[in-house]
């Protein structure tokens, strides 16, 4: 079981996640952030310092934002030449910069 970020981080990206993950694996899309699922050690620091509470455990392979976050990794999205993987860690991928097609259909949200 790993931690997901759900539709309360797209347009916020407050990044507080990164700063405190001890393994590197939250990633950042262009509007939203993503969990690595294999990369996450179920440590559940990066929950507490979301201001949106928008972290939180799967409690299920087949949920809506595990799903998006393994289309995010492992499928080919637009502007991307190919998929994510599991490269060890988000500093060495940097801002990937595309959401996955459910982020980009949601309304930009305006803070």
């Amino acid at each position: 079981m790993v931690f997901v970020i759900g539709a309360a981080c797209v347009d916020v990206t407050d990044r507080s996640c990164v700063d405190e993950c001890p393994v590197d694996c939250v990633y950042e899309g262009d509007r939203k952030l993503y969990i690595h699922p294999e990369e996450c050690i179920d440590c559940g620091a990066c929950a507490p310092v979301c201001p949106v509470e928008a972290i939180s455990r799967d409690a299920t392979a087949s949920s809506e934002h595990y799903a998006d976050a393994v289309r995010f990794f492992y499928e080919p999205l637009a502007s991307r030449a190919g998929p994510v993987g599991a490269p060890g860690g988000a500093a060495v991928v940097g801002r990937v910069g595309v959401d996955t097609p459910a982020v980009g259909a949601l309304a930009r949200r305006e803070l």
